[in-house]
């Protein structure tokens, strides 16, 4: 036991030496420096400690990012699958390209005056397809310089335009997804496709509740318009995606198509267009209607020049071409300026609608109309020039209406309102019934006339009363508050006398002339009291001049008609063909004729003198003022057209200090004087009427001289007769 002890001490001590003092020379004073080695083993157990907390927190971050992107991938794969299987459908659906140009539900309608030129469009206008290739160079460079640069280069949708759109939006302080949408041209061609969903009248309300879903933003209908433009750039090329996009975009004014957009405002073919107008029609695409050069041309051009400095940066344009572009933006041609069409094509619009033809066809129609620009011309300058001259007052509402007219019924230019030039506002020349007053009363006189009475028979103009059922006693009165005692009808007519009308209206019977005053065209109720001969009924400016223009053909009803010719744009055999609005006939020629004579009267010496034109040209014509003068009129004509103007307030209040004889006369002379420029002055079809024979004076015969007058066959003739008496009845005694 002693060896086995002593040989542990040996080996202990051993361990206790260091290396470099070696064991037999040590001393016991040497033995601290034994004790760090003893120490080591605890020194190295809290490493250990460290070492598996490490790896116990790797282990589990490494657990969590495997479990990650074990699921990761998996979404991903389902994702890349549901995406494949999304673009396969809408590849599926995707038909030609040829047959996505043109997607309009409603053709458009061309307007084209009585010369056959264009003077305003309608609808949803298309020029006709084009394709990349074939427009202008300079507009297909516009285009992706302004709504995707690297329209080249992506595949349908571009993460980076989506994420600045985004940015933008947040520091305009909007949703990400309010404002700018970030989408490529392919993707705005998809929303114009609506997806591939065409609309019918069967499944929408309407087709602006159509457009409207087409149009929503929400994060599910972007996802399938990301799908859909990707699927597009697999079944289409770049320009065939580009195509579809100039062909199926709205550039304002009613022009669907680069092509109408082209000749809508600059009157030429897309493939003419040089950079200023490729730059303004490319600048429309942000808002068409705000930015649209018919609406704000100053507006317009300066989004142009903003699409030129777009086109020089990214290389489409040379400094020098775009300085040469900016210093001479694009204007509208001079055809594009006057096509608004104004409160004419409006009207003519409106009875082109209910043609059943229209309503089912998205062919563009050619509509020639009887419009005639230098007459519209000529009523919008009338209008303006007494307004600026005469109508001074500040703030006045008062409104007027003028209607140019052949007397056939042909409608040649027509002024809703004191605002000329504008379309799409409420038109008082058709769509305002107002109360007569004295233009009604040539109704009057047309019937006596037609029943036989003379121009020049007599009647008096005398205090008169009767007794209306249900309504008391009732006493007309003459506008001067005076009577003139017996006058001709002529005259009562001239001078506008009320007493004379009633009781005229009275004798003929007022079935009577309520039966002529249709027949000429006033399809308004006619009130049948005694007051209807003053003018108490309502009816149109439009009616009324149409009735007017009966008195001018020779007592014939006439129809107001403004459609000429309506056939499909490029076709040369018309649908519907109308040439006169001449109907039957309303009363005699003859009678006809004499009311003639005596509207003559109005203008040279009764109510109308103000009408009067000043080259001495023969005209006609009624003026007109109702109850508490709310409404004045004058309408008349001369060989070659019928006029027709009305004044008053849309809310029907009274006119102060005007009357028919006023204003209205003044604003007929100066559209007359300006219509008949140019015209040779021809006579009216008036008839004059007989004048009566004076009574027979009683007459002393003086036979002498009748026997010194005698000639000689007459002398023989007598002697001859003496001498049978004598021979018969013997000598005198």
């Amino acid at each position: 036991m002693s060896d086995s002890g002593r040989g542990k001490g040996r080996l202990v001590a051993d361990r206790r030496y260091s290396k470099k003092t070696g064991g037999k020379g040590s001393t016991s004073a040497e033995k601290p420096a034994a004790k760090p080695a003893r120490r080591k083993p605890p020194a190295r157990k809290p490493a250990r400690k460290r070492n598996f907390l490490v790896a116990f927190v790797l282990g589990i971050f490494g657990f969590i990012f495997g479990l990650i992107w074990r699921i990761t991938w998996r979404v991903a794969a389902v994702a890349v699958l549901l995406l494949a299987l999304g673009v396969g459908y809408f590849y599926a659906t995707l038909p030609p390209v040829a047959a996505l140009l043109d997607g309009r539900a409603q053709g458009s309608v061309t307007l084209q005056d009585r010369d056959g030129k264009i003077f305003a469009w309608r609808g949803d206008q298309f020029g006709g397809a084009v394709t990349a290739s074939s427009v202008s160079t300079h507009l297909k460079n516009a285009v992706i310089a302004t709504e995707d640069k690297r329209f080249y280069w992506h595949m349908g949708i571009s993460p980076r335009g989506v994420a600045s759109a985004v940015r933008i939006n947040l520091a305009e302080g909007r949703g990400p997804l309010s404002g700018h949408g970030g989408s490529t041209i392919t993707q705005q061609t998809a929303k114009l496709l609506c997806l591939g969903v065409e609309y019918d009248k069967s499944q929408w309300k309407s087709e602006a509740a159509y457009v409207s879903d087409c149009r929503q933003g929400s994060l599910v209908r972007k996802g399938r318009e990301a799908l859909y433009a990707m699927a597009m750039e697999l079944k289409y090329s770049k320009d065939d995606i580009l195509s579809i996009y100039l062909n199926r975009a709205y550039w304002g004014a009613g022009a669907y198509g680069i092509e109408a957009a082209a000749e809508r405002y600059f009157s030429k073919h897309a493939a003419e267009l040089n950079p200023q107008q490729s730059a303004m029609l490319a600048g429309l695409l942000t808002a068409p209607s705000t930015l649209s050069p018919t609406n704000n041309l100053e507006r317009s051009q300066a989004r142009a020049s903003t699409v030129l400095r777009l086109m020089r940066d990214q290389g489409f344009l040379t400094a020098a071409q775009e300085q040469e572009a900016q210093a001479n933006p694009a204007v509208l041609s001079e055809e594009a300026e006057r096509k608004t069409g104004g409160y004419f094509a409006d009207w003519v619009m409106s009875l082109v609608e209910d043609n059943p033809f229209t309503q089912k066809t998205s062919d563009d129609i050619v509509l020639k109309t009887t419009l005639d620009q230098r007459l519209q011309r000529a009523a919008e300058a009338a209008m303006n020039k007494v307004y600026s001259e005469k109508v001074t007052k500040p703030g006045s509402v008062v409104e007027a209406a003028i209607v140019v007219m052949s007397a056939d019924g042909a409608v040649r230019a027509m002024v809703g309102g004191k605002k000329t030039g504008v379309s799409g506002v409420f038109n008082r020349a058709t769509q305002a019934k107002r109360q007569t007053g004295s233009a009604f009363k040539p109704f009057i006189y047309a019937t006596a006339l037609e029943l036989g009475r003379s121009p020049l028979d007599r009647i008096v103009d005398e205090p008169f009363c009767m007794n209306i059922a249900g309504s008391g006693r009732w006493c007309p009165e003459n506008y001067s508050r005076n009577f003139k005692g017996p006058v001709t009808l002529t005259t009562a007519l001239a001078q506008s006398l009320n007493i004379p009308a009633v009781k005229l209206s009275e004798g003929v019977g007022r079935s009577l002339v309520q039966k002529v005053a249709t027949q000429f065209g006033v399809q308004s109720d006619l009130y049948d009291t005694p007051a209807m001969a003053l003018g108490t009924s309502e009816a149109t400016l439009l009616e009324m001049t149409a009735a007017y223009a009966g008195f001018l053909n020779g007592g014939s009803q006439v129809e107001p008609y403004g459609q000429l010719e309506l056939r499909v744009k490029g076709e040369s055999d018309a649908l519907v063909t109308q040439s006169s609005g001449i109907r039957e006939r309303v009363i005699r020629p003859e009678a006809a004729g004499q009311l003639v004579w005596m509207l003559q009267h109005v203008i040279t010496e009764g109510t109308g003198r103000r009408a009067a034109l000043p080259d001495g040209r023969e005209a006609a014509g009624k003026t007109g003022t109702s109850s508490d003068s709310r409404d004045a009129w004058f309408i008349g004509f001369t060989a070659d057209y019928v006029v027709g103007v009305w004044m008053g307030n849309d809310d029907n209040s009274p006119l102060k200090g005007v009357t028919g004889g006023s204003l209205p006369a003044d604003i007929w002379r100066e559209t007359m004087v300006r219509v008949n420029e140019g015209l040779e002055q021809k006579p009216l079809p008036a008839i004059a009427p007989k004048q009566p024979e004076p009574a027979p004076q009683p007459q002393v015969v003086d036979r002498q001289p009748q026997q010194q007058q005698r000639t000689p066959e007459r002398q023989q003739r007598d002697n001859f007769i003496q001498q049978v008496l004598r021979d018969l009845l013997g000598p005198r005694n």
